[in-house]
């Protein structure tokens, strides 16, 4: 008869073994890495690569040394800068904490096994206690949705930090790439006015040109050896700050760029619904809502259990043996076993668990506003985005259309008159300069278009909050306006 019925803590024990191996759950094979994927291919056209093992960075190097091959394009750039950048990596290994965090708010609590003995003379007392958290096993269903919120939300944000990059890295190119071909355009223009000196000097010489006629001359092309070797710093910290952002390091650091920015599109994309089309795609909006839901659900959890913070079940089995000493010299043994249970829970005395309750209604609300005004922010960013994208693209154009072919002409025309002897050199100067200043604008102008068309991906999509198109104007183009004035 004793062997038939199982005592309560091995019963507690079955039960609490089971319930663990059923709640067991495992870490993903991309270690959370599976929606990052799938926004970036459809936002970037390219996949994403945590690289974890040798094996994973070889693999990643080898593409980066394929695309430095060739001159980078944007779309190459950002693809050298996603396997490259060790912050983004950083935020991928975030990624995995957040993934921890909710195999662990996953798990069911562990019991905990308590064991005793206590023995002197002819007695032994033996004590085994097994102390399961009901109120974790309770609460675990809602606490694993609340953590499977938050890893969602933390997917968001290693998708917006990837977009981020991709943005940054496009916007560092086009600006590295116009500053190539500042220098370029400024370079032609510095062989024509060093002849043109030249032809001064000469012209001197034999008496042709007087004195002042012959300074002009020589101070345009002074002035433009200072524009070209602004251009020219201008190249190289602007590559620099494009290498920082691929992460390239060593000979990776020799990769090379095209010398002119493409050419305008025909037409820039329609900005209608750029409204709706931000709220549904934002990354960076999906993790505010995600951190909403998460923080409803603690909420709801906390007004449940606003009395007690922990329940513990405990089963107890106790072992007594005693030995007495009998009339005849013998010993008798005396054991007895005796089971039970024991319920462990905090009297709500003083705290009544209204702290608890505030903090978590006033942390839902904070994230409720916070959401509110990203919800206001993203629509006017994405409006913004729009507006500056369609009248970059009119700037340029204009520059390109109408601005150019007139200061061409100015010059050609003036340059005619000069030879005519109907003007003197110091019109035929201004008119040089009028046309170096129109071409450093007209590249800055085709630049801020290309850097807002980046934006303006962001702004959709999410990974935007950088230096406006505007605010990059330390170009020759805008030294030699200043100085104009």
């Amino acid at each position: 008869m004793r062997r038939e019925p199982r005592t309560l803590a091995r019963a507690i024990g079955a039960g609490g073994l089971s319930l663990l191996l059923a709640g067991c759950v495992s870490a993903g094979p991309d270690g959370g890495l599976g929606v990052v994927d799938a926004v970036a291919r459809n936002e970037l056209g390219r996949g994403v690569v945590k690289v974890s093992t040798d094996a994973e960075a070889a693999v990643a190097a080898q593409g980066v040394w394929a695309a430095l091959k060739r001159p980078l394009t944007a779309d190459a750039a950002v693809g050298v800068a996603l396997a490259s950048n060790r912050a983004l990596q950083a935020a991928y290994n975030e990624l995995g904490v957040s993934e921890a965090a909710f195999l662990q708010a996953s798990l069911p609590p562990n019991p905990k096994i308590g064991l005793s003995r206590l023995g002197g003379g002819l007695e032994l007392e033996l004590e085994r206690s097994l102390l399961v958290s009901l109120y974790a096993l309770a609460t675990l269903p809602v606490r694993r949705e609340i953590a499977g919120d938050q890893l969602r939300a933390a997917q968001m944000r290693a998708a917006d930090a990837t977009l981020k990059l991709a943005t940054d890295v496009r916007r560092q190119y086009w600006r590295a790439v116009a500053a190539n071909q500042q220098a370029a355009t400024l370079q032609q223009a510095k062989v024509t006015t060093d002849a043109a000196a030249e032809l001064a000097r000469k012209l001197g010489e034999s008496g042709g040109m007087n004195k002042l006629d012959q300074a002009r001359e020589y101070a345009l092309a002074a002035e433009l050896d200072s524009q070209l070797a602004r251009a020219r710093l201008a190249q190289r910290l602007e590559r620099e700050r494009l290498t920082r952002l691929l992460g390239l390091w060593g000979p990776e650091i020799d990769f090379r760029l095209p010398s002119a920015l493409p050419p305008l599109p025909k037409s820039v994309r329609s900005a209608t619904d750029v409204e709706a089309r931000a709220l549904a795609r934002r990354v960076d909006l999906q993790a505010a809502r995600l951190d909403l839901e998460s923080l409803g659900k603690s909420l709801g959890l906390t007004q449940a259990t606003r009395f007690t913070t922990d329940l513990e079940l405990a089963g107890n089995s106790k072992y007594d043996r005693q030995k007495t000493v009998t009339e005849d010299g013998g010993i008798a043994k005396e054991k007895l076993n005796r089971r039970g249970l024991a319920i462990e829970f905090e009297i709500p005395l003083f705290d009544f668990g209204q702290a608890r309750t505030i903090d978590a209604e006033q942390r839902y609300m904070r994230a409720a506003n916070l959401l509110a005004a990203k919800a206001v922010n993203v629509r006017s960013e994405a409006r913004e985005a729009a507006m500056a994208c369609r009248g970059t693209w009119d700037i340029a154009r204009h520059y390109e259309a109408t601005v150019l072919p007139l200061r061409k002409q100015i010059q050609d025309e003036a340059l005619l008159q000069y030879s005519g002897m109907l003007v003197d050199v110091s019109s035929l100067i201004a008119d040089v300069r009028a046309r170096i200043l129109a071409q450093a604008q007209a590249i800055d102008a085709r630049r801020d278009f290309w850097i807002a068309e980046a934006e303006l991906r962001a702004a959709l999509a999410g990974g935007g909050a950088g230096a406006s198109s505007g605010s990059a104007s330390a170009s020759p183009a805008g030294a030699e306006q200043a100085a104009a004035h």
